[in-house]
């Protein structure tokens, strides 16, 4: 798609008015190209405003808008219709800048800030990383737009991240604290994309919060990896990446990146579901070496949900029933986040793959969605009333999380930041 002018989202503000009265409202945050809106709105919320500083993400989310996109399962409701889309550095945004008008009440905030500082294949600068403090303004925003409630997403990373003192899980802490301050209870726990539907197997960290007396519960998984015990009666199996790619279109050879001769020929010997090694630097509790898969080899198992589709063009490569390898498409990254067929990208290809990969997939948006939008709905018939929401303990695996990795860095602390260069040099 080409370059559009920056008034397309004033265009379209004129629609969507009746829809913000029926449905909950929504203020998206760090927006990106779209995924957890999506997610969102199919749970059932209206995007009021939308907002994103990343002028690419921004012209994607306008030209989407002007498509009017039904939302699945509805024929009289478009994505991101009405919605005002704000191009600005989230610094700069104030209460007034979203659109909310005096007197109504705004169910939902919600965004996932920059993940790159939490980020296993990241530097891991935590809060160091001025995009690690972003969560402040996500925060800052909470605390005036007075939301009943906020959803917020990041990297499994933040859960064993260091705050000011050097302490392992401190960030997150800290996190949960300025949401408290705000005013808000809070509820964490991982999630598994795979367990919702999705056929990628991509692990985030979620925060709930709740001004109101109902802390809303995270949903229940609706599939498993194993099924077929009374745990699992209503479960289906995990949606493998075999069945999505025989969901989608063959690709044109145009669309489709082959291995070079001399990386074809190491390729050709690697079994699927495995890739090639980068060394390993040893360390005391692994005197095998600390190793990982060299970034862009890894060719993928069509029996399992695909791995994490990263925001590089070097996704995993798919073996042919002739024996020949070509890495997932665009399109079949788009698939896998959850984004409709429907949806393009702005951009460079970089870039196309860059929004796709650094998405929240729709599926999380709409599991949690349904449970945010069953409170939502109740506040709304004042439903609602009494004291604020009290925060949850921690779930059990973060205490555990934090623990190990305190005691792995108390045993291999030395030689770690060593193994960590190694491996980033690596694309690890």
């Amino acid at each position: 798609m080409g370059r559009r002018g920056s008034s397309v989202g004033e265009e379209v503000a004129e629609y969507g008015g009746s829809s913000r009265k029926k449905h909950p409202t929504l203020v998206s945050l760090f927006a990106g190209a779209g995924g957890l809106d999506i997610g969102l709105e199919k749970a059932g919320f209206h995007t009021v405003a939308a907002t994103d500083f990343d002028e690419e993400c921004i012209e994607t989310l306008r030209f989407n808008q002007t498509r009017r996109i039904p939302i699945e399962g509805s024929t009289s409701r478009f994505h991101l219709e009405g919605a005002k889309i704000i191009h600005a550095d989230v610094a700069t945004l104030h209460a007034q800048d979203f659109g909310i008008t005096e007197g109504e009440e705004l169910d939902l905030v919600a965004g996932g800030p920059p993940c790159q500082p939490f980020s296993s294949a990241g530097s891991q600068l935590g809060l160091e990383d001025p995009r690690g403090t972003l969560f402040q303004h996500f925060a800052r925003l909470v605390s005036v737009l007075r939301p009943r409630m906020f959803l917020f997403e990041n990297v499994r990373g933040l859960v064993t991240a260091r705050g000011p003192s050097g302490r392992p899980g401190e960030a997150l802490e800290l996190v949960r604290k300025a949401f408290e301050k705000a005013g808000y209870g809070t509820r964490c726990t991982l999630l598994n994309a795979a367990d919702y539907g999705a056929a990628q197997r991509r692990v985030r960290l979620f925060i709930i919060g709740s001004r109101v007396a109902e802390l809303p519960e995270f949903p229940d998984p609706t599939n498993a990896e194993n099924v077929g015990s009374e745990l699992f009666e209503d479960v289906k199996k995990w949606r493998t990446l075999g069945e999505f790619l025989a969901s989608m279109p063959k690709p044109d050879e145009s669309e489709t990146c082959r291995p070079s001769p001399a990386l074809g020929k190491q390729l050709k010997k690697i079994p699927t579901g495995s890739g090639l090694k980068s060394p390993g630097v040893k360390e005391t509790t692994r005197p095998g070496g600390h190793w990982g898969y060299k970034q862009g080899t890894f060719i993928a198992d069509p029996g399992r949900p695909a791995r994490t589709v990263t925001a590089a063009t070097t996704q995993d490569w798919i073996r042919l029933e002739d024996g020949s390898l070509r890495r997932l498409t665009l399109a079949e990254c788009a698939g896998l986040q959850g984004f409709p067929r429907e949806w393009q990208f702005a951009g460079t290809r970089g870039s196309q793959f860059r929004q796709i990969g650094n998405a929240v997939p729709v599926a999380f948006g709409e599991a949690v969605g349904r449970s945010l939008a069953q409170v939502a709905r109740r506040c709304r018939r004042g439903g609602c009333v009494g004291k604020r929401a009290e925060s949850a303990t921690l779930p059990t695996n973060f205490l555990e999380y934090v623990h190990y990795t305190m005691r792995d860095e108390a045993r291999n602390g030395t030689d770690r930041p060593r193994s960590q260069r190694r491996m980033q040099a690596y694309g690890e």
